[in-house]
C-alpha cells in the first residue's frame, strides 16, 4: 500500500509556481519577451519596445502586478506591448486593456507627472519624468 501510494507521487509531475506559469505565458505569447532572473517575488523580463519590463507576484497588497517603463514619449508599440502583457497576466481582453493603457497614460501631460486610475478592477498609475514614462497595473488582493 505505501509503495503504491509512493509510486503515484513520484509519477505526478512537478508544478511550477503561479508566477513561473504567468511568465511562461507571457513569454509564449509575445514576441520577442524573455524571461529573465526572479528575485524576492519579480520575475524581469525584457523586451525590446521597454527599458524596464517586471512581473510582480502575489505580494501583501496585491495579487499580481505589472511594471513597464520607455522613453518620455511611449511608442504605439509599447502601449500595445503593455496592453497583450497586461490581458494576459489578468486575463481580459487586450483591446480592452490597450484602452486603459491609453488612458492612464493620456492624462500625463506638460503640467501632470503623474496619474493614477482604476479601470476594470485594476489599479493604474502612471509617471512621467524629464527622460521616462513609467505605468504600474495591479490588482489588489481583495478582489
Amino acid at each position: 500500500m505505501a509503495l503504491g501510494l509512493l509510486a503515484a507521487l513520484a509519477a505526478t509531475p512537478a508544478r511550477a509556481d503561479r508566477c513561473d506559469d504567468i511568465a511562461n505565458q507571457l513569454k509564449n505569447g509575445i514576441d520577442g519577451l524573455s524571461i529573465g532572473k526572479t528575485a524576492a517575488g519579480v520575475v524581469y523580463l525584457s523586451h525590446p519596445q521597454a527599458k524596464a519590463l517586471t512581473l510582480g507576484c502575489a505580494a501583501k497588497n496585491y495579487a499580481n502586478q505589472l511594471y513597464a517603463r520607455t522613453d518620455r514619449k511611449p511608442k504605439p508599440a509599447y502601449l500595445d506591448l503593455v496592453a497583450g502583457a497586461a490581458a494576459i497576466i489578468f486575463t481580459l481582453p487586450k483591446d480592452s486593456m490597450l484602452t486603459g493603457v491609453k488612458r492612464c497614460m493620456g492624462k500625463l501631460n506638460l503640467f501632470r507627472a503623474d496619474a493614477s486610475s482604476r479601470y476594470r478592477r485594476l489599479d493604474m498609475r502612471c509617471t512621467r519624468n524629464k527622460t521616462e514614462s513609467t505605468i504600474t497595473i495591479s490588482r489588489g488582493t481583495d478582489q
